[in-house]
């Protein structure tokens, strides 16, 4: 938990380490093509209580040429207000599990999950023709 002192150290080190072999081919393949592309790879670690180290957030957004101040600002807290709207859905659909019938169906579900499920799911069905009239 973010909590703990050392929990974006120990998740950086783990992100690092997941996405090492990606980044490596990534790269090896820019120069097997000769390329001229390197990729590097920048973690933006937000703890699941919405705690985020704010210096080092807002100096890794300078990496891919977010020089603004103010826009810093606003990603850094956007940021946050979705990690934490993340976590408050999260805890809903425990509430319902440990609550409620496990036959789940839309009705039992907070109104924002199931508002953006349809609208995906009309999207979908929009997009591919589905089903067919």
């Amino acid at each position: 938990m973010d909590n703990n002192e050392d929990w974006a150290r120990k998740k950086e080190s783990e992100k690092d380490e997941r996405y090492s072999t990606q980044l490596g081919f990534i790269n090896h393949l820019s120069r097997r093509e000769k390329s001229g592309w390197k990729a590097t790879q920048i973690n933006f670690t937000t703890g699941v209580r919405g705690s985020l180290h704010t210096n080092q957030f807002l100096t890794r957004l300078e990496t891919p040429e977010v020089k603004n101040k103010n826009t810093r600002e606003i990603i850094r807290n956007r940021t946050v207000q979705k990690t934490l709207s993340m976590s408050d859905m999260i805890l809903k659909f425990f509430f319902i599990a440990l609550n409620s019938n496990t036959d789940w169906n839309l009705p039992s579900l907070p109104k924002e999950i199931t508002n953006k499920s349809m609208e995906k799911y009309n999207q979908y069905l929009h997009t591919t023709g589905f089903p067919e009239k």
